[in-house]
């Protein structure tokens, strides 16, 4: 064994380490339940008992208790002398309706949306099938679509889990000088009217499913956009609107196995005008063997939709296959990055 290999990380032997990652279900299962029973918004007025909490709960007195002192170990509460319980600034965000909140993100990520799939995840590497589809018997964007509320939920997820990441890509790439940009596969609008409202001239189209189509208007509605975003119903399998200086795709590409990432890219190069360029954002892995937010969701793609994330190599090859130049990677200062690419 390489010496290094066996060396203590923060005081942890590497029998230690195995067997806390083994635990990891056990930790988001403890998060789940917080949230399940709605723990954060319980104490937002102030420190509670766990015999006073498991009378809003619904729940056993002493058991809360345990429950609620192994989250506290987790900094998800704090318990005093007393033995009440307080939010934590990472407790904070399980609650639920509030700015910032992962209340539903949460429930969605600990779902058997995700967890079924992941049961399979030997199934996925072996096979290089999903394990989504081993479980519910379709892909998962056509059991969304047979399951509009679950739809919307996913939606939510998606909002929940990529929006810090919106203000990080309107402030890292410039997109003034343009008159219209097009947010192909944009679900409702969040990141089309972030990025709009740091960019006053310039106006949007909002290409996706017709079943986005309610919660789009809601949306740009409510930022304020009404005048200036106009929604597009269709499939990027099929044809993409004309007409856009910058057609901008955000966790799409990642979503789709490489035939069909050729398909909507070759859409996209058939609506692009000569000048027009293409924004694909994604978490773009780097070399090395650091941690990075893009190689554990790659292990999502490879369980749940069939896609993959991708090197700036591996970005720079797709695009070439369906007729772009990669241009340049812009950073941002969030997971993902700008891949921007040119028709070659």
């Amino acid at each position: 064994m390489p010496e290094q290999a066996s060396a203590p990380v923060n005081g942890l032997t590497p029998q230690a380490q195995l067997i806390e990652m083994a635990r990891g279900h056990q930790v988001a299962s403890m998060v789940r339940v917080a949230t399940q029973l709605k723990l954060a918004d319980h104490l937002s007025e102030g420190p509670r008992t766990a015999a006073e909490l498991a009378k809003s709960t619904a729940t056993d007195a002493p058991s809360l208790y345990r429950f609620m002192r192994t989250a506290a170990s987790l900094g998800l509460f704090s318990e005093d002398a007393e033995h009440r319980f307080s939010l934590t600034a990472l407790g904070e965000p399980l609650r639920s309706g509030v700015p910032g909140s992962v209340h539903t993100t949460i429930l969605s990520l600990t779902g058997e949306l995700f967890t079924r799939p992941f049961s399979d995840l030997l199934y996925s590497v072996q096979t290089g099938k999903t394990g989504f589809e081993k479980q519910y018997g379709m892909p998962i964007f056509d059991w969304l679509g047979q399951h509009p509320d679950e739809g919307a939920l996913f939606s939510d997820l998606m909002i929940g889990f990529h929006g810090p990441e919106t203000a990080a890509v309107a402030a890292a790439y410039d997109f003034s000088g343009f008159k219209t940009v097009a947010d192909v596969g944009g679900a409702t609008g969040h990141l089309l009217c972030t990025v709009l409202g740091s960019y006053p001239g310039v106006n949007g189209v909002l290409f996706d499913l017709p079943h986005n189509a309610d919660g789009a208007a809601a949306l740009i509605k409510g930022r304020g956009m009404a005048d200036r975003v106009r929604f597009e119903a269709g499939s990027f399998f099929e044809n993409i609107p004309s007409g856009a200086d910058v057609y901008m795709m955000s966790h799409i590409i990642h979503d789709w196995n490489e035939e069909q990432c050729l398909t909507i890219l070759r859409n996209c190069r058939a609506a692009m005008g000569p000048g027009s360029r293409l924004l694909i954002i994604e978490m773009v892995i780097p070399p090395g063997n650091d941690p990075h937010p893009g190689k554990s969701t790659d292990i999502v793609m490879l369980a749940v939709p069939g896609g993959q994330e991708r090197t700036e190599q591996e970005y720079g090859e797709l695009l070439a296959k369906a007729g772009f130049r990669l241009e340049r990677v812009v950073p941002t200062d969030s997971a993902v990055s700008v891949v921007e690419a040119f028709v070659a």
